[in-house]
């Protein structure tokens, strides 16, 4: 039987099977230790959760930015999707509104997507492409509601995109309800005509919440 398999390829050559198990082990934890840690986690903390050597992670992708673009290709696809489908909402404050809140959900659970949206941290320049394609996506979104005379017109894609970053730093994974208190504080803000102010969480705010708006991811070495 033969040990190559032709599912998967670097430089136009099929892998072994073994390498493309390990291939997607560190994959695996290479999504696990960026949504957790930020871009600049180190190799050697990705090789521990996948079991296997340090090396075999540099020999898989000897730049970190080879490994970046084979991990967020598929999560930027989803967040392009995301605003196509909000921009296609026939409710187009709807279509906003779901939009703000998921993306702030997904920017807080993931700080390795975060940082690839907001072209911050190292590694992902080779995902720019990728990316840029979300800004026209967005767009289309402001405007669909700015049509609709539900959004204000002084409000561009990247108001969005810096409004969904802040809130989604905002706490830590269980904290959702104070980021969607922050969302409809937002929403407020950007709405043509409103009746009366918006109902909010009723979520206190913390210390620690304020704190991770500035701390660094903690490396486990």
């Amino acid at each position: 039987m033969s040990s190559v398999t032709p599912a998967n390829s670097e430089g136009g050559r099929p892998l072994r099977r073994d390498a493309e198990r390990n291939r997607v082990l560190i994959l695996d934890a290479a999504r696990q230790v960026f949504a957790a840690e930020g871009l600049d986690a180190g190799f050697d903390e990705i090789a521990r959760v996948a079991g296997v050597g340090v090396g075999t992670v540099y020999r898989r992708f000897p730049e970190r930015g080879d490994l970046v673009q084979a991990l967020f290709e598929q999560e930027i696809d989803a967040v392009v999707a995301r605003a196509e489908q909000a921009a296609a909402d026939p409710d187009a404050w709807r279509g906003l509104s779901e939009f703000l809140h998921w993306g702030a959900e997904a920017q807080a659970a993931d700080r390795g997507l975060a940082q690839v949206l907001a072209s911050a941290g190292r590694g992902h320049e080779r995902v720019a492409g990728e990316r840029d394609r979300l800004r026209p996506a967005v767009r289309a979104l402001v405007e669909h509601a700015q049509r609709a005379g539900v959004l204000r017109a002084d409000v561009g894609e990247l108001d969005i995109g810096i409004a969904v970053a802040m809130i989604g730093r905002v706490g830590g994974p269980d904290r959702a309800q104070l980021r969607a208190r922050y969302v409809q504080l937002v929403l407020d803000g950007l709405a043509v005509h409103r009746d009366a102010p918006s109902p909010l969480a009723a979520v206190p705010a913390s210390e620690d919440d304020l704190a991770c708006l500035f701390e660094q991811p903690r490396h486990r070495r």
